[in-house]
This record gives C-alpha cells, sequence and structure tokens, in this order.
C-alpha cells in the first residue's frame, strides 16, 4: 500500500510518499521561515497562501522522486488539524481533490499522532505501552500510548507552549525566527551557572506544564542587563540563552521522569521540533537511561512538520481495515487527541509496521 501523506498545518508544506514494505519512497519539504522572519512569528493568511502557490509543484516533485504515477497511489492523507485553520484547508482541499480524481480513500490525520509516529519509522521502534512527549511550537503534551489511536493525556502546557516559549524568549533578545535553533546556538557560548532560572510547576503534583513565567523571568532578566553600564552585551545574551534552555530541558526531564513512574512503563518516546534540541536528547537519555528507561525519538529531518509522518499515519490507520473519510472536507483548529478512535492493533502495530 502507498500512501501519498500531506502536511500544511502552519509554515511548512510537506508531501510524501510512504509504502508500506518499503518504507518511505520520498519526502519533500518547503519552509517558509524565511517568508514569516520578519514579522518574527507565523502570519497565518500569508501561510495560507504560500501553501497554494507551493502545493502542486510539491506533488510533481515527490511524485518524480519516488517513481510513482498517480496510478500507484492507494490512498491520500492529509492533516486536518489541529492548525492553522487557512493553512489547513489548503492541504485538505488539495488532498480530497486528488483522492475523487485518482479514486482512492481519503483520510484525515490529526497532525500530533503523526508527530507521535513518526519514531515508529525507525529500525528497532519501540513497542507499546509508552509514554510520548510532544513538544513543538505550538504544543507540549505527556500522553499514555497503548497503540495507535489509544492515547491518554497525562499532563499538557496551561499556557505557551515549550517551542512558543523558545520563540518568545530569542524574540526578546533580538535573535531572529524561528527562536528554538538560534536560541540552542548561542547557548554553547554561554557560562554556566551565572543567571538561574526557574523550573515552572516542579514542585507542585501533576504533569502540567507553565512556560509563561519563565517567559516573564526571561523578559526582566533582559531589562536589568540592558539597563546596565555596559548595556544588553552578546555574552548576556549568551548566558541567558543558555540559563533559559536549561531551565526548559530540566522542567521536561522532570516531568518525563515523573510520568513514567506514575504509568510504570519503561519506554519515553519524544517528538515534535523541540524534539531535535541536542541537550534535551542527552538529558533526557542521561537521566532516563539510568533508571533502565529507553528514549526513543526521530531522526531531524522528522522532528518538523513534514509529509512522511502523515503519510505513515495514514498507513497505520488505513492498514487497519479503515476505509477513509467522507466527502465532506472537515478542518480543526483545535483537536483532543483523545477524541481519536482506535485501530486493530492485529492490523498494525508498533513492531513491524
Amino acid at each position: 500500500m502507498r500512501i501519498l501523506g500531506i502536511e500544511t498545518s502552519c509554515d511548512e508544506t510537506g508531501l510524501a510518499v510512504y509504502d508500506g514494505e518499503r518504507g518511505i519512497l520520498a519526502d519533500v519539504l518547503y519552509s517558509q521561515i524565511e517568508l514569516h522572519a520578519e514579522f518574527g512569528g507565523v502570519v497565518p493568511e500569508l501561510a495560507s497562501r504560500d501553501h497554494i502557490r507551493k502545493i502542486a509543484p510539491l506533488l510533481k516533485q515527490v511524485l518524480a522522486e519516488s517513481g510513482c504515477a498517480a496510478t500507484d497511489i492507494d490512498a491520500v492523507a492529509y492533516t486536518s488539524g489541529p492548525g492553522l485553520v487557512g493553512a489547513l484547508m489548503v492541504g485538505a482541499c488539495f488532498g480530497r481533490a486528488l483522492a475523487y480524481a485518482w479514486d482512492v480513500p481519503a483520510i484525515g490525520i490529526h497532525h500530533m499522532e503523526g508527530h507521535l509516529l513518526a519514531p515508529l519509522l525507525e529500525p528497532n521502534a519501540p513497542q507499546y505501552p509508552f509514554v510520548a512527549l510532544l513538544v513543538s511550537g505550538g504544543h507540549t503534551q505527556l500522553v499514555r500510548v497503548d497503540g495507535v489511536g489509544q492515547y491518554g493525556l497525562l499532563g499538557e502546557s496551561l499556557d505557551d507552549a515549550a517551542g512558543e516559549a523558545f520563540d518568545k524568549a530569542a524574540k526578546m533578545m533580538g535573535l531572529p525566527y524561528p527562536g528554538g535553533p538560534n536560541i540552542a546556538a548561542l547557548a554553547e557560548q554561554g557560562t554556566a551557572g551565572r543567571f538561574k532560572f526557574p523550573r515552572p510547576m516542579v514542585n507542585r503534583p501533576g504533569l502540567d506544564f507553565s512556560f509563561s513565567g519563565l517567559k516573564t523571568f526571561t523578559l526582566n532578566t533582559v531589562a536589568a542587563c540592558k539597563e546596565s553600564a555596559e548595556g544588553l552585551t552578546e555574552q548576556d545574551k549568551a548566558d541567558i540563552a543558555l540559563a533559559f534552555e536549561d531551565a526548559v530541558v530540566d522542567t521536561l526531564a522532570i516531568k518525563c521522569k515523573r510520568a513514567l513512574e506514575q504509568e510504570g512503563v519503561k519506554t519515553l518516546v519524544m517528538a515534535g521540533g523541540v524534539s531535535a534540541n541536542k541537550k534535551l536528547r542527552q538529558i533526557l537519555e542521561q537521566r532516563l537511561g539510568k533508571l533502565g528507561v529507553r528514549v526513543s525519538y526521530p531522526p531531524p529531518a522528522l522532528c518538523t512538520d513534514n509529509g512522511a509522518m502523515i503519510a505513515f499515519a495514514g498507513y497505520c490507520r488505513l492498514a487497519s481495515g479503515y476505509q477513509g473519510d467522507d466527502l465532506a472536507v472537515t478542518v480543526k483548529s483545535r483537536w483532543p487527541m483523545t477524541e481519536l478512535t482506535a485501530v486493530d492493533q492485529q492490523s498494525s502495530s508498533a513492531e513491524g509496521v
């Protein structure tokens, strides 16, 4: 079974072809970072227009690179939420139109389910049950996973997601968008211990997150440096970046350990754009490895939004016998993962899919 995956939830246009026996045949991605950089964040209307401009050329490219013709595609999977409604509509309408023209099933995929399942594309894929840390620009969640569609929300951010906090902290220091990679790079030049940032909500019971206070602390620290005799120096920025990154990573690691102990499982799956952060991977592997926990995550190319994860999620659902959606085009800006239906685990499992 060959699935065309389409991802247009935010500021990346991603298309991929996944083959149930051979894996990812082609994966192409167009990023709108340069388009939105001058605004310091994503402008929804511009994002939608750019998806329209790029999606047809990317379809032609991904079919060519995969060596497939339209007649070789058995189904079309597209992101139907959560995300920016205008951006989602581009991929959903395009995907539904292709499926109708090619007379194949179409299936709307939950964006975060795509991220969650992406690590299963790796060799020696993790087995159920596991705890997933979904950490991106729009979401920070801890989820218990017992199978495809079998999700239990353990905790989530009550305000800013971790990725959003990175973007806002970077903007405070005058760093380019997106903030995560730029803060991580600058933090390598920082002096450890100069600034001590809080670890929000780690001393409270539960698994929810909050990064708004950390954002305010960063703003106040930047303001204090600006008021000094030397002003905000490049070394100040590096030291703040290091303290901020350490605070976010430490907070995520503490909550992950707590979630694993609460659920009694020994596997953590991490996905989403922030999961590409090298320090986060290092700290989780060090701390959880001592407890006999396996930490699994996709390669950096599959951490950010991409069509391959959507194609694979579509494959997991269609391989279970699901026949696809009806003709209605439905997108959702908000969509709890707990509303998703489970699939037949005998047809589609974490081992060997």
